[in-house]
């Protein structure tokens, strides 16, 4: 019995289960190793997922849909489960896994479930930090493991209690009690938050937002682990920030991967900012026979995901004219023919005795010429159409695969995040149903984070094109999540 177990009782977890997203996927197996001072002991049940289980995870694991149908559901086991659980140390390898799914099983059944947890995973890396490969097959090559039907949950976990006994024979006590120690240590919390965060903040990507005692939004940031950032405020060298002083609360969204954190940190923000209708870009217009001059557009008065000839995003007339200037000087355009002068035609312009203009203004360079120059100019900040009949869906997991997100987006607009069908679907039966004074409109920030993200190919496209189809062809469309084949 190691010098922890004797003061702390423990419980090995390991649970096997449909698939990896917590949001969709469900338990099948739960096997426990109870330790304290009266001994080791085990228990392990099979669970009735609802739903069949796949030739992968049968194959990956030896259960199949005929062993687990007539198996209780986790509503029947949970009262046993938790209480097996309740005041132990949680040890599994990769705990978020097993614990975040545990903690999903128990929220659908209404039980708010708490523990403290270690991740062996953590710990051997800490133990033995020369080695490069912590999972637990190779774990249970390196220290001699006996371990009879890998991939199934009882067996899993007294492989994790013998690897726990086989650390104390090889180790001193004291070093893995500080290794523990040192995992699982609860932050210093300022006073006037919350204590329930030490256990609820995700470890996690997502984007989080603290607030001041009277709501206001003091910051938002994007975290690759949510936990690990928000508890970095309150570290011991920050106690007395006026960031640690100021919070009384904290928000936070998990999503699947960085494209999800900055949609949802621009949605934060979006909150904060006061709305303006000066969002504006360079349209070309025709003004003669090959004669294009740039004319101010603004998005309350046209639809730029759907508008040709559209240069630029801007927040106001005067960052665009500063842009279209500073253009101007770099490719010598006349400022007469570009709207920045407003001298007579036939005039020089005030560019062209320095040299600055190709001298379109007095007939030096042909109009055409200055048009075909122009618009090479502004090439490179074409805003690209949307190039969609309708809206569409990013789909996006997480390393794990424990999370897979649908991000909704039409016509260079958010309209939401998804992290199952029956959420997918009412995001687009909600769209659906929307005015269009209440629908989402062009978004600058959205378009350039989205237009990156399609550029590079990275993530799967799922199309919703509405269209002409009712509502059922679309319902049928948002099947394809979770198995899309990105275009």
């Amino acid at each position: 019995m190691s010098t922890l177990a004797e003061r702390d009782a423990l419980v090995f977890v390991d649970i096997e289960t449909t698939g990896a997203n917590f949001s969709s996927d469900r338990i099948i197996e739960i096997g426990l190793v109870e330790v304290d001072r009266d001994g080791a002991r085990e228990w392990s049940a099979l669970i009735d997922p609802g739903r069949p289980v796949s030739p992968f995870i049968t194959e990956l694991t030896g259960i199949d849909t005929a062993m687990v149908e007539s198996a209780p559901s986790f509503a029947q086991l949970a009262p046993e489960i938790r209480a097996r659980l309740r005041g132990r140390l949680f040890v599994a390898h990769n705990a978020r896994f097993d614990y975040g799914f545990l903690k999903h099983e128990f929220k659908r059944n209404g039980i708010d479930f708490r523990a403290t947890r270690l991740c062996t995973v953590k710990l051997s890396r800490m133990l033995f930090p020369k080695h490069h490969r912590h999972n637990l097959d190779t774990l249970i090559e390196r220290f001699g493991i006996v371990a009879n039907d890998r991939h199934r949950a009882l067996a899993d976990a007294r492989a994790l209690w013998d690897l726990w006994r086989r650390w104390h024979a090889l180790l001193p006590a004291d070093t893995i009690r500080d290794a523990v120690e040192r995992i699982i240590a609860l932050p210093d919390l300022p006073p006037q938050l919350d204590p329930a965060l030490i256990d609820d903040l995700p470890e996690a990507s997502g984007v989080y937002a603290m607030f001041a005692k009277d709501g206001t939004l003091l910051s938002t940031k994007r975290a690759a682990n949510i936990r690990q950032q928000v508890f970095s405020h309150f570290s011991p060298a920050k106690r007395d920030s006026a960031l640690a002083r100021d919070v009384w609360r904290i928000e936070w969204r998990e999503t699947a991967g960085e494209l999800g954190a900055r949609l949802r940190e621009i949605e934060l923000s979006a909150a904060r900012r006061p709305p303006s209708d000066e969002l504006c870009s360079w349209r070309l217009v025709r003004h003669g026979d090959s004669d294009f001059r740039p004319v101010l557009a603004f998005a309350r008065d046209l639809d730029f995901a759907h508008t040709e000839d559209l240069f630029g995003l801007y927040r106001g007339p005067r960052e665009a004219t500063l842009a279209l200037r500073k253009l101007a000087e770099a490719y010598r355009l006349c400022l007469y023919y570009t709207g920045l002068d407003n001298c007579r035609a036939g005039e020089p312009c005030a560019a062209y005795r320095p040299h600055g203009c190709g001298g379109a203004c007095v007939g030096k360079e042909r109009v055409s010429m200055h048009s075909a120059r122009l618009m090479g100019a502004l090439a490179k900040y074409r805003i690209r159409r949307w190039p969609y009949p309708g809206p569409i869906a990013l789909i996006e997991r997480d390393e794990f695969g424990m999370r897979e997100d649908a991000h909704v987006i039409d016509a260079w607009a958010y309209l939401g995040t998804a992290s199952d069908e029956d959420g997918l679907r009412s995001l687009l039966d909600e769209a659906a149903t929307r005015k269009d004074s209440e629908r989402p409109s062009f978004d600058a920030e959205i378009y350039r984070v989205v237009g990156k993200c399609l550029r590079e190919g990275r993530l799967g496209v799922l199309r919703l094109d509405r269209g002409s189809e009712d509502s059922d062809s679309r319902r049928q469309k948002t099947g394809e999540f979770g198995r899309f084949a990105p275009e």
